[in-house]
């Protein structure tokens, strides 16, 4: 059992868990990800990890209610378990495997959008320790949806706030933010996108035409977090992929988004996931070693 040491609803739907996990803790990296269950019998849910304490052997989480079994989480208070907490999961960040002395001198932009501001921000963090600074946009639907806030603000070179409907911070979309920025004179050599797929899509349509190359970090719906299910499919370079093993983080500018999306919503039943199977056949799985991906 994994023990919840703190719970917290951090905005309407929205709830941030610091749980005892020792090993995630020891080994993890901003990046990857976890699935949790509830109990013996619960769903399966992928979360991105969102901080870790190495001394302390705790992972902290943020997650939105989506659905009947984030909904159960919702309700686990501080003292309550997990039954499950499998991890790490997926690739670090690709900043990891870098050296941070060369880091320095690029000029790297981190755009969030709403819950994605979760897997962002360990990567900022990760930065800020190795003494990199970074710009970071945060965007969301509206002020009260915002999130971590002020744990950006604390490691981010300079942060950017924007509200879809212009109730905090700037105006419009991260899009118009990221064009306002490049016409102020800033330039950058990389770009890290995370959020709903929609906005990772314009982001890197409008990233691709401003030449800027672009990460972004997909997690579609996830089942055994190894590659084996297919659920988690992607089309990178004309390439199948898997999110959960060869992920989360892909070229942005090389993801068919459209598939993806079209992908997430067929799969959400059990008509559509018998189609994807008999359509994609040998290839549907990814690691079972018997499908030739």
């Amino acid at each position: 059992m994994y023990r919840i040491v703190r719970a917290e609803e951090l905005t309407t739907n929205i709830y941030l868990m610091e749980v005892e996990a020792e090993r995630v803790a020891k080994y993890c990296q901003p990046g990857q990800f976890v699935i949790v269950r509830t109990d013996e019998a619960g769903e399966r849910i992928p979360l991105t990890i969102c901080d870790y304490d190495r001394e302390k052997g705790t992972v902290t989480i943020v997650f939105q209610i989506v659905g009947a079994a984030t909904q159960m989480m919702s309700v686990l208070k501080e003292g309550d378990s997990f039954h499950d907490f499998v991890g790490p999961l997926g690739c670090a960040s690709e900043f990891v495997e870098e050296d941070p002395e060369s880091l320095k001198s690029k000029r790297i932009l981190f755009v969030a959008g709403g819950v994605g501001a979760a897997p962002v921000y360990p990567q900022v963090k990760w930065l800020h320790e190795h003494g990199i600074s970074v710009d970071v946009i945060v965007g969301s639907k509206t002020r009260d949806l915002l999130i971590l806030e002020k744990e950006m603000e604390a490691v981010a070179g300079n942060l950017y706030v924007t509200t879809d409907d212009g109730s905090y911070g700037r105006s419009g979309m991260v899009t118009q933010t990221i064009k306002d920025l490049v016409a102020e004179g800033k330039q950058y050599d990389r770009c890290v996108a995370i959020g709903p797929m929609i906005m990772m899509k314009f982001v890197c349509l409008l990233t691709k035409e401003l030449q800027i190359p672009t990460i972004v970090s997909l997690n579609p719906i996830m089942v055994d977090g190894t590659g084996m299910c297919g659920a988690c499919r992607v089309t990178v370079g004309g390439k199948v992929k898997f999110a959960c093993v060869d992920g989360p983080e892909f070229d942005g500018h090389q993801v068919n988004f459209d598939e993806a999306m079209s992908r997430q919503q067929i799969y959400k039943t059990e008509e559509g996931r018998a189609f994807l199977k008999a359509k994609e056949g040998t290839t549907h799985h990814g690691g079972c070693g018997n499908c030739d991906s």
